[in-house]
C-alpha cells in the first residue's frame, strides 16, 4: 500500500496528550528515585533536594500547562486566542521559577558543586534554553499566535526535566548538608 505524500502533522492535542502523560511518567520517575535512594530525602544533600524540585516542577509545570490548553481547545475561546493565553501563562509561570531556581543555584558554594558533580555548564546551559524558549512566549503572544511556541515551551521544560533525572540517578553520593 502508498503512504500519502502529505507528511504527517500531529495535531496539538494529540501532542498535549502526549506531553501530560510523558510529564506524569518523569515525576513518577522521580517517585522511584525517591523511593530506592538510600536515605528519607530529609536526609539527602542540598544539591540533590535541588535536582529533584527541578525534576518535579520541569514535569509538573508542562503536565498543568498541557491540561489548561486541552480545557480551552474545548470552550468556544478562538485558536489563536488560546494560544496567546496559554504562552502568556506560561511567560509568567516560568519567569517565576526561573527567578527562583536562579536564586537558590547561587547559594550553593563552588565546594558543593564540585563535590555533587555539578557542572556549571549544564545549568547555564539548560538556564539558555529557558530563557530562548521563555522568549519565544512574548512572540508567541505578540505575533505568532500559534501552538507550536507554546508547545516548543514545554518540549524544553520537559527536556529540561529528563536532564534533571539523569542528573540525580547518576550523581555521586555527597555528604549532607
Amino acid at each position: 500500500m502508498d503512504r500519502p505524500s502529505v507528511p504527517y502533522n500531529m495535531q496539538p492535542s494529540e501532542a498535549l496528550s502526549t506531553s501530560a502523560q510523558l510529564a506524569i511518567t518523569l515525576a513518577g520517575f522521580a517517585g522511584v528515585v525517591v523511593a530506592f535512594r538510600s536515605g528519607a530525602i530529609h536526609e539527602w544533600s542540598k544539591m540533590d533536594k535541588f535536582r529533584l524540585e527541578i525534576l518535579l516542577s520541569n514535569s509538573g509545570l508542562p503536565f498543568v500547562l498541557s491540561l489548561l490548553a486541552m480545557v480551552l481547545m474545548t470552550t468556544k475561546v478562538g485558536e489563536t486566542t488560546t494560544w496567546r493565553l496559554c504562552s502568556l501563562i506560561a511567560f509568567i509561570i516560568t519567569a517565576a521559577r526561573g527567578q527562583v531556581l536562579s536564586r537558590t543555584f547561587r547559594t550553593f558554594s563552588r565546594e558543593e558543586l564540585k563535590a555533587s558533580g555539578s557542572k556549571r555548564w549544564i545549568f547555564y546551559t539548560s538556564g539558555a534554553l529557558g530563557i530562548a524558549a521563555t522568549v519565544l512566549q512574548i512572540y508567541n503572544v505578540i505575533s505568532a499566535q500559534a501552538f507550536w511556541p507554546f508547545f516548543a515551551m514545554i518540549a524544553t521544560w520537559l527536556c529540561l526535566a529528563m536532564v534533571q533525572f539523569v542528573l540525580l540517578v547518576t550523581a555521586p553520593p555527597v555528604p549532607k548538608s
